[in-house]
Order: C-alpha cells, then sequence, then structure tokens
C-alpha cells in the first residue's frame, strides 16, 4: 500500500471550477496534495504532459434547485508515475466517502469522479530512476576515484618529482580530470544504452538527446571530481579520506531528489536541497531526456553548474600540494 506521507501531488484548479463548495475546502486540507496556484492556465497542459503536475481538477457544480446538489469532478491524470497516479485516484475517492459520511450519511455520494488520461508520452518509473542513478554513479566515482588517485600521487612522491618539471598545476588537474573524464563518460553512455533497450528510458530525441546528456555530464564530473582533488589536498592521512567524502556525498544523495522529488521535503529544506550541485545535475539530465529540452532552454542547472564549477576549480588550485 502506499503511503500519502511518502508521496507529494501537486495539481492544478481548472478556471471556472467551483472554489466555495465543500470539495474544494476539503481538497485543500488534505497533506499530500498540494494545488499550485502560480501557474498560468496556459502552461498548464505542458507541465501535465511533462509530468510536473499530477492532474488538472475541474469541480463542476450543477445549477438547480437541488437540495443537496452533487459535485461532478473530471480529473485530467499528468504524466507522473503510477504510484503518484494510484495515490491520486485513491485520496479523491476517499474524500467524497469522508465527505458522504460527514455530512450526508443518507445520501449516496456528495461527488462523482471520473478520470482520464490524454494521449501523450508514458512517464515510466525509468524515467525518474535513471537519471538519479546515473548523477549517483557520477558523483560517487569523481570523489572517491579523484581523492585516492591524487592522495596515493602525493603519498608516493610522485607529484613531488613532477614539482621539477616545468609542469604547471593547472595543467595537471586538468590532464588528470580529462582522462578520467573520458572513462566516465564511455560507463555513462553504456548506462543510459542498458536503460533504453532494456527498460524503455525516454530519450525524446534519440541520439542527439545522449549527445546533450554526455555534454551536461562534464560540467558535472568536474565539480565531482574537483570536490575530490580538494579532499586529497586537504587531508594528511589516507584513512580520512573516506570518511570526509562521505560527509561530502550522502548529504546530496538523500537530499537532491535521486530517490524522491524534492517537493516531499519540508519547505524549510527545499530551498538548501534545490542548491545542490547535483540537484542541479539529475534535474537537468531529467529535463533533457525526458522533456526533450536542450541545454539552452535549461538554464537554472546549468547556471547552477557553472557556478560549482568555478568554485570548485578555485578550491583545487588553492589546496593543491605537490608533498
Amino acid at each position: 500500500m502506499v503511503d500519502p506521507a511518502a508521496i507529494h501531488l501537486k495539481i492544478a484548479i481548472q478556471p471556472g471550477s467551483d472554489t466555495t463548495g465543500p470539495v474544494f475546502q476539503a481538497l485543500g486540507k488534505t497533506g499530500a496534495i498540494e494545488t499550485d496556484k502560480t501557474i498560468a492556465p496556459d502552461l498548464v497542459g505542458d507541465a501535465l504532459e511533462k509530468g510536473r503536475l499530477a492532474a488538472l481538477v475541474d469541480i463542476q457544480r450543477p445549477t438547480g434547485v437541488a437540495k443537496f446538489p452533487r459535485d461532478h469532478i473530471v480529473v485530467r491524470m499528468g504524466n507522473v508515475s503510477p504510484a503518484q497516479q494510484a495515490l491520486l485516484k485513491n485520496i479523491l475517492t476517499n474524500l467524497g466517502a469522508s465527505l458522504d459520511k460527514g455530512m450526508f450519511p443518507a445520501n449516496p455520494t456528495i461527488a462523482t469522479l471520473s478520470f482520464y488520461r490524454p494521449p501523450g508520452r508514458v512517464y515510466r518509473q525509468i524515467d525518474f530512476i535513471l537519471p538519479g542513478q546515473l548523477g549517483f554513479s557520477i558523483l560517487m566515482a569523481g570523489v572517491f576515484g579523484s581523492a585516492f588517485l591524487f592522495f596515493n600521487l602525493r603519498k608516493g612522491l610522485v607529484l613531488k618529482r613532477i614539482s621539477v618539471t616545468p609542469l604547471r598545476r593547472v595543467t595537471l588537474v586538468a590532464g588528470e580530470m580529462l582522462s578520467r573524464l573520458v572513462y566516465q563518460l564511455a560507463s555513462f553512455s553504456f548506462m543510459i544504452a542498458l536503460g533504453y533497450f532494456l527498460f524503455g528510458f525516454t530519450l525524446v530525441n534519440g541520439i542527439a538527446t545522449v549527445a546533450e546528456m554526455l555534454l551536461f555530464s562534464t560540467l558535472g564530473l568536474v565539480i565531482f571530481m574537483g570536490i575530490g582533488f580538494v579532499i586529497s589536498g586537504a587531508v594528511h592521512d589516507e584513512s580520512s579520506i573516506a570518511p570526509i567524502a562521505n560527509t561530502c556525498t550522502l548529504p546530496q544523495i538523500l537530499l537532491c531528489g535521486l530517490f524522491f522529488p524534492i517537493e516531499n521535503y519540508p519547505h524549510w529544506m527545499q530551498s538548501f536541497c534545490k542548491v545542490l550541485p547535483l540537484t542541479f545535475f539529475v534535474d537537468g539530465l531529467r529535463k533533457i531526456a525526458f522533456e526533450g529540452a536542450h541545454i539552452w532552454q535549461i538554464p537554472g542547472p546549468v547556471v547552477g553548474l557553472l557556478a560549482w564549477s568555478g568554485i570548485t576549480g578555485f578550491l583545487c588550485i588553492k589546496t593543491f600540494r605537490w608533498e
């Protein structure tokens, strides 16, 4: 059974709906459902198709002189996960039943429900899961791989020998990043192929979408490898690398929307979640893959990753030590 506290649903109300009756009032008191009042009516259809809204609800109150008029609720489902669809149907059905019991015990129902879903792109669970797993893979490989690599190079006095050559710190760091970048992009491509051919992962523009995902992933890789380089330059004992790396990665894994939407968190925490580098990365991948957005159409994730790239790059150079 789906736990209502574990899923947060965002809906929109059809313009012209009855917002004075008991159905709308009870809907506003349902903890698992949030009514989005900010989205423009002409953008609702696009939000439904891209899974940003769970449904568009139309509460129709009949005209007439009936003593107890029955509302008719028409719910247009969005491209959200099957679990969210099932939960929304369950909540709305139980909502009517509870109102019937409390207000009209002798009446069959206070409102009738009908659900429909317009034809369009199907939002599968893999479309939510795979971008998160790609982000998780790149985060762990970048942070841990880079941290242990540079620490061992320093411990083995390799960096000390290199320091007497004309090679600059920036060139050395960039070269190591580039070599690992090629390997990680190959692994990234393999995971996308598995998701597409085995689980039906959505790639709206086909190979062009894959190319943009790979280009976008380079920003994430630079950041996560940079974090690993900073850790390697800050520690003096190999046994300290893993605890510090876990401290940097675990909060991002839990708070970036990798396992469930950020909207499920308390509002005071969401602002912090949305500025994490892994959040920008995973959110951008989902928009490119499922929504078919191009990189220049997602300025939020791109600017966020560029800002984090600048921060980690600066820290890499400042904390770099030859020995």
